[in-house]
């Protein structure tokens, strides 16, 4: 059973009790990434999270990773454009040392100066990294395109100036604007009962926040722009993105559409799959994807394929979304996608990570638990007649593009025509 509690101060605490495993997952969840930046600060939400590894008041960043190690545990955490968030994974017998670290990082850490110079010198190198991974690179080539000036076009490491110019001050500044209690959702699932998950919680988290200062964000969704650009990259593949608007979290057609996506390009049997790499052997990769935000989403397909294979691929691509737009499915291909969405999701979710993640994204996002059996409801009851028309209304209009590789603009403007 799922509990939801929010603190006196703001905080929301949202649970799940597991008692037939030994190990439990944490999770503090921030509503705060990439979309809430500027141009000047792009990147201060990846940087945060680097920064909070960096050391406390109590520990150094050497002995903040012993402290995981010396209980046998996991630390991490991540940015996305709309949340970041700080997890551990631990056995039970351990979940209050888990918490009162993570604690001790979001409220004591130093922000040190000699750490800041240092961390500042490995993100850059995490960014030029990105630049020589041309499949990741493509994906911000294509949101760019995508989303223009607009926050959610922001690459989530941000920009090299940016990252060389941050002070002390600045991240001060941007925790008080965005790291408030009304923005925090710890989630918890594991092997600890409620009452103790709570408890621990509450005595960490429930604390007055100093020098933060409500902020309420009015976002503003993004016009999705139709277009086109490559990045010259000297690479033996053509890596290439197509997108067309998607829909929203929370929206009532989003099953529909994580259907459609299955049976178009997510699974070894999809028609993208079978087409390019199985009957053509035009690619090794080859999917599709769909990205949901509070109020947008983009519908997208990667290819990674040689030059000379280019063309061929991105025609594929779209006579094969035209003819799904125009025609939608067969009731036994819905069938089998509708088992397959419903057998990743239930096995995903022996793990405790992944029940924490879905807890606490939730409670973040859309502002409540979305159980198992809801989800299962709403999946079976899909239509062929509701993926006809959400495919017609997301495949059955231009695509914007992106490809990185070695292609000159006449060969680009060639493909894309």
């Amino acid at each position: 059973m799922a509990y939801r509690i929010q603190l006196p101060n703001g905080v929301r605490v949202v649970g799940e009790e597991i008692p037939t495993i030994r190990s439990v997952s944490i999770g503090v969840w921030i509503k705060t990434g990439s979309r809430y930046e500027t141009p000047r600060n792009n990147g201060i939400s990846h940087f945060l999270e680097h920064m909070f590894f960096k050391g406390t008041n109590r520990y150094t960043a050497r002995e903040l990773a012993e402290v995981f190690d010396g209980i046998g545990g996991q630390v991490n955490a991540f940015t996305s454009k709309e949340y970041t968030c700080y997890y551990a994974k631990v056995l039970d017998e351990h979940f209050s040392i888990a918490v009162d670290t993570l604690a001790d990082m979001l409220f004591h850490s130093r922000f040190a100066v000699e750490e800041m110079e240092k961390e500042k010198k490995v993100v850059i190198e995490e960014i030029r990294m990105c630049e020589d991974e041309p499949d990741e690179l493509v994906m911000d080539v294509l949101t760019e395109n995508v989303y223009g000036s607009h926050p959610l076009g922001y690459t989530i490491l941000g920009q090299e100036e940016n990252l060389r110019r941050f002070t002390q001050d600045e991240l001060h500044s941007y925790i008080a604007e965005r790291y408030g209690p009304e923005n925090i959702v710890v989630a918890i699932a594991g092997n600890v009962p409620e009452l103790v998950a709570v408890s621990v919680v509450e005595q960490l988290f429930g604390r007055d926040f100093d020098h933060t200062r409500r902020t309420e964000t009015v976002l503003t969704p993004p016009t999705f722009q139709f277009q086109s650009s490559f990045r010259m990259k000297d690479t033996e593949q053509v890596h290439l993105c197509m997108a067309a608007p998607g829909l929203p979290a929370g929206h009532q057609d989003l099953y529909a559409l994580v259907l459609l996506n299955n049976i178009l390009g997510s699974s070894p049997s999809s028609k993208l799959f079978q087409e390019i790499r199985e009957e053509r052997g035009l690619a090794y990769s080859v999917f599709s994807f769909h990205s949901s935000y509070q109020d947008c989403g983009m519908f997208g397909v990667y290819a990674g394929t040689s030059p000379e294979h280019a063309a061929e691929v991105i025609s594929v691509i779209r006579e094969t979304c035209r003819k799904v737009s125009e025609t939608g499915l067969t009731e036994e291909e819905l069938k089998k996608a509708k088992e397959q969405v419903k057998g990743s999701m239930m096995l995903s979710l022996e793990s405790s990570s992944s029940r924490m993640s879905r807890l606490g994204k939730n409670e973040l996002l859309l502002g409540r638990e979305i159980t198992l059996d809801e989800s299962l409801a709403q999946i079976r009851a899909v239509t062929t007649e509701d993926v006809r028309r959400v495919a017609h209304d997301v495949l059955g209009q231009s695509f914007a593009a992106a490809v990185v590789g070695p292609v000159d603009e006449p060969t680009f403007q060639g493909w894309i025509a």
